[in-house]
């Protein structure tokens, strides 16, 4: 064996050593005995380090799993002596293998095991006990061999094979009949022997018991002579957590409901006896009460599933059975939901819902009384409270506990949801009284209790439903604008918290409608947004928040801001600077992120107020020129930069410029369109300042993402004053030729085909042929077929390419393919034909075969184009015969079913184009080629002439049948 390759195994650090090691791995799996060699190696050199051993271990699995079924009586012997030897050896060692070799060892005895329990080795687990007098050492393999056996054969997550299931099913089937007892009595056996002189075996011998209760018989376990170990278990700190695990896995083994609730109230008893049910304990204490947690939730959600199947069989005596044991626990869900812990407290959220819909069946039934008022009261009672930050709280949505809280204030919201909907009237008033407390008297209250208030009116928002015109609906929406309405006029937005001030903005945003009803508030929100509580706070993620969520509320109430809009352009103004980062140092209060909504407010504020277009355009221009001008100066500054870092970050704020410029474009709409408001030259004179940036040898990807965005937005929003634009656009945005841009390019120029039609088709045929050339050339690049990444963007182009062409035949410009030279109108169809037949990709498919369909529309009657018809018969036919004949196109598959049905429109097409000589054409010259039958060609014939509908039905039970 060559020890110096091996252990370049496991190297992280050392790509070539560990290179070196996995060729030799590969030679040795492929020798015949490199097998044995790794046995001999193993029971001979004991000193060696752990990856050398791990390497051996390797090689054996690889031949167990690929070999030893089929080698002969005499090697599956060796293997066998080679597991016994590994184990006595182990127990007779001073030092032993470490925990991650002895896992290994485990994995491969399991193996044998798989291969040859109860046939070529009955006596296994017999042999397997007979080690346990070996000592510790032994105890401890014998366990570990326990769970990756249990691992395999029992383990519902691993997707297995019927044969597997078979197999496994019958290994379980003989070890109940043979062994399961004696392993039971060794598992008491090593729980009542260790207990005091090795708690990590007892622990790893509860894991075993937890494990195999599943399939196990429950009475081996749940009874006398265990129960007594697990209650005195359960007052030993160092094995109480393992106990409680156990018992979980005990009361989740499926069984009869009311078996399952006998079972349940009996272990609750356990719990009792041993006094675990009313402990406080300590900070030393936490991991045990977060398990105990988890026990009560899996006790109770037991019950609340054992009491749903009882109902659903109207077992009415085992309902009232089940309805009291849920009752008997709901003391211990309030303790466990209230601790201060909140990981305690997430364990019995489930138990908590599941409970809450236990009492919406005794709402429906009738049957809901004033204990479960009070529970639910007690219950809403925790959620407010539970939902209050720390005291020493700051936002840092990068920190794991702030994450944590976010996900554990989730789940206590779906319980508020659960409240709500069980009894909203009592939901609403006792949520309703302490927010109108804390609100009227903020000034003395820490900020987490007026945090949450501000936070449980935006709930409440969301799960008081106002709309309707009940009555009820109408006291509730009157009582939520009398919230709101304190909510503005306490100050509180003044509290200074950084979490009160974002719930604040969050919750004024959600009742925008509120100040739609009473605009008389508005001038208050818009001074709080703008000053130092909102777009001016020192805090960085107020700042950011404030930003989109000023965005958002002049967005709604934008009929009425005309009064406001001087003064709030004005407030903006220092905010809207561009200002390109100064030795890495952002000198602007908002990253470009926040700008982009301030300068979408600032141009809805424009564009939606009271103003002539001539007084729009000259306030837009107010807003755009400094940017245009910033960029200009950028512009040139990026020419003289050799820094190559500096030279990013100018054209990061050149990209900027040219995003809040493109972004301002949404404050137009159909009824205030870009011409309306006199605002074209605005638009093109900033368009011809960008396309400057694309003169430029540097960051070219960068500077020309952001100008393709821009001419996205200029055709959405002019007509046909953008034209003259594109042709210096294109030529300069295809200069570059990497797959890519190129790909990115086409949503462009599809965009512009869509919007201006026949307008546009001189300039599309003049660079038809060079950008498909271009897309051919990039296409025809040789790359790496295991480099994934770039096999995706070719992919990507490819398909993009077949929409480009897609583009032009659907929106009838076909004249841009027709004025090419023939031999290039061919070479395009051609790669249409292709992307149909050969292309693995059945969105892609189905584009050409919608292409292939509307080109016979146009082109393939009488007055078509010279030499289509006869490309139809010699290529677009078999095209529809081929791909569905390929083992790739996937009959099964509903995007493939969808390219098939686009081929037979194709030939439903054909069929109205050309008539019975098509028909003709099928029968006597393509179809006999394939091999079809004459009475199979006059079936499908047929077929053809029927409705749509029905053909391509045929078509996929004719393709089925011909495979």
């Amino acid at each position: 064996m060559d020890v110096e390759a091996i252990q370049g195994f496991l190297d992280q650090g050392n790509p070539e050593a560990r290179s070196r090691a996995f060729q030799y791995f590969e030679q040795l799996k492929e020798s015949i005995n490199g097998w044995n060699l790794s046995i001999n190696f193993l029971t001979s050199r004991k000193d060696q380090k752990d990856e050398v051993k791990f390497f051996c271990f390797q090689i054996i699995s690889h031949y167990i799993k690929t070999k030893y079924h089929y080698a002969n009586s005499e090697q599956q012997q060796i293997i066998r002596e080679f597991v016994s030897h590994w184990i006595q050896s182990q127990c007779s060692s001073s030092k032993p293998d470490s925990p991650f070799i002895q896992n290994k060892a485990a994995q491969i005895v399991c193996m044998v095991f798989l291969n040859d329990f109860p046939t070529r080795w009955p006596s296994f687990f017999d042999d397997l006990l007979g080690t346990l007098n070996l000592g510790m050492t032994a105890i401890d393999i014998y366990l570990r061999i326990l769970l990756a056996i249990n691992s395999e054969i029992a383990d519902r997550e691993i997707p297995r094979t019927q044969k597997e299931l078979e197999s496994f099913t019958f290994i379980k089937d003989t070890m109940r009949e043979t062994c399961i007892p004696k392993l039971v009595d060794s598992w008491h056996h090593i729980l009542v022997t260790y207990q005091t002189l090795n708690t990590t075996i007892v622990c790893h011998c509860l894991d075993v018991i937890g494990a195999y209760i599943a399939w196990i018989d429950i009475s081996l376990i749940a009874n006398d002579r265990f129960v007594q170990v697990f209650i005195r278990f359960l007052s030993i700190p160092i094995l109480r957590e393992s106990t409680c695990d156990c018992i979980s896995q005990i009361i989740n083994k499926g069984m009869d409901p009311i078996a399952k609730v006998k079972l349940t109230e009996s272990y609750a008893a356990v719990l009792e006896q041993a006094g675990v049910l009313n402990f406080s304990g300590s900070a030393d204490d936490e991991d045990f009460i977060v398990k105990l947690a988890n026990l009560i939730n899996t006790m109770g959600t037991a019950i609340l599933t054992s009491w749903t199947r009882l109902q659903k069989s109207k077992d009415s005596a085992g309902m009232t059975v089940a309805a009291t044991a849920i009752h008997n626990k709901i003391e211990l869900l309030l303790k466990f939901l209230n601790n201060e812990d909140d990981e305690v407290s997430q364990a019995v959220i489930e138990f908590a819902r599941e409970y809450l819909q236990f009492l919406k069946y005794k709402v429906n039934a009738g049957v809901y009384g004033n204990s479960d008022s009070v529970n639910v009261e007690a219950i809403l009672c925790i959620v407010i409270n539970k939902y209050k930050y720390d005291k020493s709280a700051e936002i840092d949505s990068q920190s794991h506990e702030e994450a944590m809280f976010q996900e554990y204030r989730k789940s206590l919201k779906v319980l508020f949801d659960n409240l709500s909907m069980l009894d909203l009237n009592l939901v609403f008033s006792r949520t309703k009284a302490m927010i109108t407390s804390t609100l009227s008297q903020w000034r003395t209250l820490p900020f987490e209790d007026v945090e949450v208030a501000i936070t449980f009116l935006y709930l409440l928002g969301e799960a008081a439903p106002v709309q309707s015109c009940q009555s009820n609906c109408i006291d509730r929406k009157a009582e939520m604008n009398e919230m709101l309405h304190l909510l503005v006029t306490s100050k509180v937005s003044r509290q200074g918290h950084v979490l009160v001030t974002l719930q604040f903005f969050e919750t004024v945003v959600r009742f925008e409608k509120f100040f739609a009803q009473e605009p008389q508030h508005i001038p208050e929100i818009l001074t709080a947004f703008l000053d130092d509580r909102g777009l001016r706070n020192p805090d960085p993620h107020v700042r950011s928040r404030a930003s989109y969520l000023f965005s958002r509320f002049v967005k709604c109430l934008k009929t009425h801001m005309p009064n406001y809009t001087e003064g709030i352009l004005k407030e903006l103004q220092d905010l809207l600077i561009l200002a390109p980062p100064d030795n890495g140092y952002i000198s602007s209060l908002l990253s470009p992120d926040d700008q982009l909504y301030l300068y979408e407010t600032a141009a809805i504020l424009i564009i939606s107020g009271n103003f002539k277009p001539e007084c729009k355009e000259a306030l837009l221009k107010n807003l755009l020129s400094p940017v245009a001008e910033k960029f200009e100066m950028l512009l040139q500054k990026l020419q003289i930069i050799n820094d190559e870092r500096e030279r990013h970050e100018v054209a990061k704020c050149m990209n900027n410029a040219i995003a809040v410029t493109s972004r301002t474009s949404k404050a137009f709409s159909n009824q205030q369109t870009m011409k309306s408001c006199g605002c074209v030259e605005v638009y093109l004179q900033a368009l011809q300042v960008f396309l400057g940036a694309l003169n430029l040898p540097y960051e070219q990807a960068l500077l020309q993402s952001a100008v393709r965005q821009y001419l996205h937005r200029m055709v959405v929003c002019l007509e046909s004053e953008v034209l003259p634009f594109f042709p210096i656009a294109a030529e300069q945005l295809l200069k570059s030729s990497d797959i890519r841009s190129i790909q990115e390019f086409i949503p462009l120029i599809n965009q512009i085909i869509s919007k201006f039609k026949k307008e546009i088709v001189p300039f599309v045929q003049q660079i038809f042929m060079p950008f498909v050339n271009v897309i051919f050339n990039a296409l025809s690049v040789p790359i790496d077929e295991n480099d994934q990444p770039a096999q995706s963007e070719r992919q990507l182009l490819q398909r993009s390419y077949f929409l480009f062409i897609a583009a032009i035949v659907t929106n009838n410009i076909t004249e841009v393919i027709a004025a090419q030279e023939m031999q290039n109108v061919e070479r395009v169809l051609l790669t249409v034909i292709q992307g149909a037949v050969d292309f693995p990709d059945p969105v892609a498919q189905k584009t050409c075969f919608s292409i292939l369909k509307k080109m016979v529309e146009l082109w393939g009657g009488s007055d078509g184009v010279a030499g289509f018809v006869d490309f139809m018969y010699s290529n677009i036919v078999p095209s529809c015969f081929v791909a569905p004949l390929k083992e790739t196109f996937d009959l099964n598959d509903a995007q493939t079913i969808l390219a098939l049905s686009e081929s037979a429109l194709c030939l439903k097409t054909i069929l109205d184009k050309r008539g019975d000589e098509f028909v003709t054409y099928l029968k006597n010259s393509y179809l006999p080629t394939l091999n079809v039958s004459a009475e199979k060609i006059e079936e499908y014939c047929q077929a053809l002439k029927s409705d749509p509908k029905a053909f391509k039905n045929y078509l996929r039970f004719f393709f089925q049948n011909a495979r």
